[in-house]
């Protein structure tokens, strides 16, 4: 795993949240109802896409291609329930090319929004957001692949496949085996909460 130094992150920390254009307040506002159980989105590969603005065909172009391309506005990317990338309109933030990284908290009563923003979001894991994305070559569109650029996340294919079934926002379904294990063994080498 590749480690960023925490001056560099704070520099383009920085950097990134004042590059937001004076355009992003003619972008529809994205709230907790954005976000929806994870199985009603497109499955594409090992992730699921959506569109907030209407357009999920052009979104699952891009995402099925085998050679990238750029996102269309209003895109959503998730691997499991409590993250997701929304592709703002462009100009929004040019340094992630205009995506906005959530951290979200769900439950069978639904989504609320824990974090949001650029360069200092960070996942439940320690794991910010844009440094991992930013290594995905640009034909990618930041988006993280098995051959994109991106370093490998501790996560095994086994226990994303148990996570995504298990969102709490969906109908609940079986889990094999296999699932319930990966799902244990995660849950031992997941820190305590933080009261």
């Amino acid at each position: 795993m590749r480690i960023i130094p925490f001056g560099l992150l704070c520099m383009v920390a920085f950097a990134l949240n004042g590059a937001a254009s004076a355009d992003a307040s003619k972008t529809d506002d994205i709230t907790e109802a954005s976000f929806k159980c994870l199985t009603e989105l497109a499955p594409v590969g090992d992730f699921f896409v959506d569109n907030l603005d209407g357009d999920i065909e052009a979104t699952i172009k891009v995402a099925r291609s085998p050679t990238g391309g750029v996102y269309p506005t209003g895109s959503v990317v998730q691997l499991v329930p409590a993250e997701a990338m929304v592709k703002r309109a462009p100009g929004f933030n040019p340094a992630t090319r205009d995506w906005e990284f959530f951290e979200l908290a769900v439950s069978d009563e639904g989504t609320s929004i824990n974090t949001r923003g650029f360069a200092q979001t960070v996942n439940r894991f320690g794991g910010n957001c844009f440094a991992c994305h930013i290594q995905a070559r640009p034909e990618w569109d930041l988006i993280c692949g098995k051959d994109h650029g991106c370093d490998p996340i501790p996560l095994t294919p086994v226990m994303i496949k148990a996570i995504q079934k298990t969102d709490p926002r969906c109908a609940p379904v079986e889990l094999s085996e296999e699932e319930m294990a990966a799902l244990k063994a995660l849950a031992s080498a997941m820190p305590p909460a933080e009261s």
